[in-house]
């Protein structure tokens, strides 16, 4: 919201960042892709940054984002698929992102489940964060129930609703499902997500949450 309380435009921080770009007079950045960067900022010196991008003409941008950079490999092959072969990683510590493309919802999350059952057999100690859009909630619910009777531990749960979960034609607001969710992560979330609902709220509605689906 405004200092005034009036709502934001949903289009408002892309704008101001567009604004600075140009004031910057920096080569255009998609605000979306920031989440690389984001990722790359918070490497130490010895830590590892994989990247898989099936699609040729992102993985040719993630390479030319992080050459130069001997911490960043980027693989163009499916990421699923690539899940066997690089787990578990000589670290034996580290984190799995799975953010898929969600073109056609319900077939990702079957893919999703087939992914994570092989995955966390070869590397039970590892933290998976699997990101999903939130449409309608009968379209998450199973992927929900599968996650509870998987047989995995320490599963906690965070979303945010810009609207109610009720319609399938729009983004109406996204989710996250974190396995080995480290200690007291739940505390870090509680205290970012109001917040963080707050400037982007758009209207009086909006909802968030941070629940465990499965304990220890």
């Amino acid at each position: 919201t405004r200092r005034d309380g009036r709502p934001l435009h949903p289009h408002s921080i892309s704008q101001a960042f567009d604004r600075a770009q140009l004031k910057l007079e920096v080569s255009p950045i998609r605000f979306h892709d920031l989440r690389h960067t984001h990722a790359s900022l918070l490497l130490r010196e010895d830590d590892r940054l994989v990247l898989c991008e099936l699609q040729e003409t992102e993985a040719a941008a993630l390479r030319l984002e992080f050459a130069g950079d001997a911490r960043v490999a980027v693989h163009q092959r499916d990421g699923y698929a690539a899940l066997k072969g690089l787990l578990p990683p000589a670290e034996r510590r580290g984190l799995v992102l799975v953010d898929p493309a969600f073109e056609a919802q319900e077939q990702e999350y079957a893919a999703i489940s087939a992914a994570l059952k092989p995955a966390f057999k070869r590397w039970p100690t590892g933290i998976y964060a699997i990101w999903y859009p939130i449409k309608l909630r009968q379209h998450i619910a199973p992927f929900h129930r599968w996650l509870k009777g998987c047989g995995m531990r320490k599963i906690l749960v965070a979303e945010l609703l810009l609207h109610p979960d009720n319609s399938g034609l729009r983004l109406n607001g996204a989710g996250m499902a974190i396995i080995n969710a480290p200690w007291r992560f739940d505390h870090a979330l509680g205290e970012i997500m109001p917040p963080l609902l707050r400037h982007l709220q758009q209207g009086r509605f909006g909802t968030q949450t941070v629940a465990w689906l499965v304990g220890e």
